[in-house]
């Protein structure tokens, strides 16, 4: 059953805004895409990996995400990241987001086993609208924009081998595209809330529970909890709860020692269900170990 996007958007009484960030299940495996702070903090090690989402499927215009990313160690202090996010949603009207930042972050140890780091990002954000359809032809309303502007976040990340916290606020300026006498995108100030743990439950099983919460100035609050499971370091199966909104079944795999593909699917639990047949997120990494010292890591990270 095809539906316009824009019906759905007017049922709800949301606002015609782009999305203002895009939803990510399996966000803990690149978080520096919603925290400027993260740090993968493995000497000699630069990751890189795409993302792709396709949200909502069945929905006419619904919202489609991509997503190409590296963190790359400087040194033992400081770190960065380049991430490039392509997001779209609509059809007859379409909007586009290409997104282009570079996140610095700079570590600390705190005490043996435990550091943290501070982040900021920088870049740009290219915004722009296009009626498509020409039945679609409120000139007040519905015209062709287009806009680039400035980004810059924060964030701050606390971790161990065993556990993290952070906080972040990856677009701390208000921007938005104005049509005439009216407002077509705004972008509201998001705060993030995130944390985990690594549970050795058996010599070949861990358990990684995580959870992020978001909050959006004028929405509600929004969170995630999720519970994977790593068996022998390869195989990952896991499930996620998005409150009043979607539950997902993700899976993972180390396809090499390096490479690693991960998958979920969202089903959603709010009224949207009736009209979509879920959401499909695709994510490959890999870590390209410079210094060759990948074998000698005693413990590395498991998120």
């Amino acid at each position: 059953m095809k539906i316009n996007i824009y019906i759905i958007l007017l049922l709800s009484s949301v606002a015609l805004y782009a999305q203002q960030e895009p939803h990510y299940t399996q966000y803990m495996y690149n978080m520096n895409i919603i925290n400027p702070g993260y740090v993968i903090d493995e000497s000699g090690i630069i990751e890189v990996g795409s993302l792709y989402r396709s949200q909502w499927v069945g929905i006419d215009g619904a919202p489609k995400t991509g997503n190409i990313f590296a963190n790359i160690p400087l040194n033992d202090k400081i770190e960065i990241s380049l991430n490039f996010l392509n997001d779209e949603i609509g059809g007859a009207i379409k909007q586009t987001e290409n997104m282009f930042n570079i996140d610095v972050a700079y570590k600390i140890k705190l005490k043996e086993g435990l550091k943290m780091s501070f982040g900021v990002k920088t870049g740009f954000d290219h915004l722009s609208t296009n009626v498509f359809e020409s039945n679609v032809n409120d000139d007040t309303f519905f015209q062709n924009t287009t806009k680039t502007v400035l980004n810059i976040g924060a964030g701050v990340f606390l971790y161990s081998k065993k556990y993290y916290v952070g906080l972040s606020a990856p677009n701390l300026l208000p921007n938005q595209i104005d049509t005439n006498n009216d407002v077509f995108y705004q972008n509201q100030l998001h705060l993030f809330l995130m944390g985990g743990y690594v549970f050795d439950v058996a010599d070949n099983i861990k358990l990684k529970p995580s959870t992020v919460v978001k909050q959006s100035f004028g929405s509600p609050l929004s969170f995630d909890l999720s519970l994977n499971a790593l068996y022998q370091e390869k195989f990952e199966l896991g499930v996620s709860y998005r409150y009043q909104d979607a539950i997902t079944a993700m899976m993972g795999v180390e396809v090499l020692p390096d490479l690693r593909l991960g998958y979920a699917y969202d089903f959603n639990t709010n009224a949207l269900n009736n009209f979509n047949s879920g959401s499909h997120e695709f994510i490959l990494t890999y870590k390209f170990d410079l210094l060759g010292l990948s074998k000698n890591y005693s413990s590395p990270r498991f998120y």
